[in-house]
């Protein structure tokens, strides 16, 4: 016997709307999450291609030389 035997027209009917309304709410709340993590990705995005930049400035700068390298300034 299948769901639908056995209920009246109308009890199907409410069935059917709290199914939409659940599927509903649940599209609403898939939805702000993937909005959140949209709003998580760009600031991740934004943050690395900033550390990129820093990175290229760096490489380009001349670096200090490295103090195990010197003479002590009495030879």
């Amino acid at each position: 016997m299948s769901q639908g035997e056995g209920m009246s027209q109308e009890e199907r009917l409410i069935e059917l709307e709290s199914r939409i309304a659940h599927q509903d709410h649940s599209i609403h709340t898939l939805g702000d999450e993937v909005y959140k993590q949209q709003k998580k990705l760009d600031h991740l995005e934004s943050t690395c291609n900033f550390l990129v930049q820093q990175l290229k400035a760096q490489a380009g700068a001349p670096s200090p030389a490295d103090p195990g390298d010197e003479k002590p300034p009495h030879y």
